[in-house]
């Protein structure tokens, strides 16, 4: 159950030491979970669910700086951990390179609620949102 993403990082997610900075790290996942809840979702007839998803918690371990040569990205594995009635928790790995077989530098989890952006407001997830979310986690 784990949707994988390739993530090229910019040069100015870069810091002075030549990786990728911790703070720019976090909008890296942010455009590697883009592509299913918004691309996968309009795809899938979903209008919803890519009009707004905050997040709602997010943690994340660095385990090792990422250092990519340039156009080179980054291996993020995505798993669907959770699925409550309002939420979802997503768990990360970013390895340092695009293969399987790039250590891990980064763990990650969120939690995202899917948001009324006319009533400013989180909301509940709905039966065919839900039904997404199984199907591409699992078929991923």
């Amino acid at each position: 159950m784990t949707y994988v993403s390739q993530v090229r990082p910019r040069w100015s997610d870069m810091d002075v030491y030549g990786h990728v900075n911790h703070a720019n790290l976090v909008t890296l996942l942010e455009e590697a979970r883009i592509p299913v809840l918004f691309g996968e979702a309009v795809k899938a007839g979903l209008t919803e669910l890519p009009k707004g998803v905050v997040v709602v918690k997010l943690a994340v371990h660095y385990r090792t700086p990422i250092v990519v040569a340039p156009d080179t990205p980054v291996r993020v594995e995505i798993t669907l951990t959770e699925m409550r009635a309002a939420s979802i928790t997503l768990a990360y790995r970013v390895h340092t390179g695009p293969a399987e077989s790039d250590p891990v530098a980064v763990t990650a989890e969120t939690v995202l609620a899917p948001y009324d952006t006319t009533k400013l407001r989180p909301r509940r997830l709905t039966a065919p949102e839900t039904e997404f979310l199984k199907r591409v986690f699992a078929d991923a």
